[in-house]
């Protein structure tokens, strides 16, 4: 079959119920911004409502029959090298899920990264799968978790050879990478697929200087954000799949479970624009970008008190495999001030909002978005918080955990933890009980707590000092962490 990217399916059947003057009486009820409230039109434009429509009964008909979305899927999958694509409306959070829900069911076992996002985690509350937690690679003194190696994940399987499978998170939020093709090799002669949660890696297939992605590394089953790294909407998201261990039926049938049966036709633009613009102009589009993300790292290199993490900090033994240059992870140890603070002097006085934030970095994400304009902007800020910094109140200490220090015992699965009888007590006298809620400085969002594990001091003294340094924790009760939710005695 001839593949030709110049079409976006999508796109030209929007354009094309534009062009016919379809009227609707379904939803939405805005009417393509007939209905909509004038102040909302004023600021939003009426593209955005225009190119709100049913996907079946509007986009296509009612059964479907012009395939726009399964020949937008197709032209992905082409554009990646996959044999299969999903688009998702809900973000990798659901297609993760739905990656997970193919391979392992209640009960059964996962291989699964300990440094996995909430998402994840959530999945395992929802399915009732049993993980089998595969430790990171720790780096104590950057207080940073890079992916399990192969050879983590080769004794895991070894020490649970009825683990249905792998889930393994490549890149991390900080660009580490972990070498796929050799966890793909330990999951496939056992005859086990291996899921990746590549939600940061949208844009690696397109380069050949980026790190390999994991269709190309043999992975059964990928999971991208095209709204990360890429052009597409928030909460696009992709799911691709190779290779015969999970069945494209039932993938999509889990995916199905899962996803909204009132899908944004929005967001499906958005993915379709993102493939084709991939497919046509992907290598200068991300060559530019690496080359101006060299250009920015080095220049900022230059700030006194700034260093930006490169391969020297974060590959080699006992750390990550390979990085992805883009997300530029800068390390303000030599300011002597928080993420917190550096992210919430840049918002309130250079209006630059940075992406990820811990108690010692914060990351500049760089994409094909960008040029010199505003990396030249987010330059100048940079120097004017270098400037600002020696000035800033000294921010509480952040008491962060040895690696083994923060690693707790999963007494109970996750999903009975978080389904069980609770009680709340006061996080002075948690430690010892089995916590019964997700606990996440975000973001990231790798969850410090799990459901089911059991809490220990370092840890809780690492939360509630980073909150009051100023850590964000979105997910447990009590967002002060006063008390903590746990399992009923």
């Amino acid at each position: 079959m001839t593949v030709d990217h110049t079409r976006a399916p999508v796109l030209e059947a929007l354009d094309e119920y534009r062009r016919k003057g379809h009227l609707s009486f379904t939803p939405p009820g805005h009417k393509q911004a007939r209905g909509a409230d004038p102040a909302v039109r004023e600021i939003l434009g009426d593209a955005v409502f225009h190119g709100d429509v049913l996907a079946s009964g509007g986009l296509d008909d009612r059964l479907t029959r012009g395939r726009v979305l399964q020949r937008a899927q197709e032209l992905m999958a082409d554009a990646v090298h996959a044999e299969h694509t999903f688009f998702s409306t809900c973000g990798s959070s659901l297609s993760v899920k739905a990656a997970m829900l193919s391979v392992a069911g209640p009960h059964e076992k996962l291989l699964v990264g300990r440094e996995a996002h909430k998402s994840v985690v959530a999945g395992l509350i929802i399915s009732g799968i049993e993980p089998v937690w595969v430790e990171p690679r720790w780096d104590a003194e950057r207080n940073l978790a890079h992916p399990p190696s192969a050879e983590e994940f080769d004794r895991a399987v070894d020490a649970h050879p009825d683990a249905r499978g792998a889930l393994v998170t490549s890149p991390t939020p900080y660009g580490g990478c972990a070498d796929l093709r050799a966890i793909a090799d330990v999951c496939h002669r056992r005859s086990r697929p291996l899921i990746v949660d590549e939600a940061w890696g949208a844009h690696l297939p397109f380069h050949p200087g980026l790190p390999s992605w994991a269709m190309d590394a043999g992975a059964d089953i990928c999971v991208t954000s095209i709204h990360k790294m890429g052009s597409g909407l928030e909460q696009g998201s992709v799911f691709h799949l190779q290779g015969e261990p999970v069945p494209p039926e039932l993938l999509g049938m889990r995916a199905d479970l899962l996803g909204t049966t009132s899908p944004s036709v929005l967001i499906y633009a958005g993915l379709d624009g993102w493939r084709r613009q991939m497919a046509l102009h992907g290598e200068e589009l991300m060559g530019g970008a690496l080359d101006l993300a060299a250009e920015t790292r080095a220049a900022i290199e230059e700030i006194d008190g700034l260093h930006v993490n490169d391969r020297d900090d974060f590959c080699g033994p006992g750390l990550s495999d390979d990085l992805d240059p883009l997300p530029g992870v800068i390390d303000l140890t030599g300011l002597g001030i928080t993420g917190f603070q550096a992210a919430d002097w840049l918002r309130e006085h250079r209006h630059i909002d940075a992406h990820l934030v811990d108690h010692r970095r914060i990351g500049a994400q760089i994409t094909h978005g960008d040029d010199r304009e505003t990396t030249g902007q987010l330059l100048e800020a940079l120097r004017d918080l270098a400037r600002a910094a020696r000035d800033l109140p000294r921010a509480p200490g952040v008491q962060v955990p040895s690696p083994a220090e923060l690693r707790m015992e999963q007494a109970v699965l996750p999903r009975d933890a978080f389904f069980g009888p609770a009680e709340t007590v006061p996080v002075a006298g948690a430690a010892g009980r089995v916590a019964a809620e997700m606990i996440t400085p975000y973001p990231p969002g790798i969850p410090a707590v799990l459901p089911g594990e059991r809490l220990t001091e370092p840890v809780l003294v690492y939360l509630r000092t980073g909150l009051e340094a100023g850590m964000h924790l979105p997910d447990p009760e009590d967002p002060e962490l006063e008390t903590v939710r746990v399992l009923a005695q």
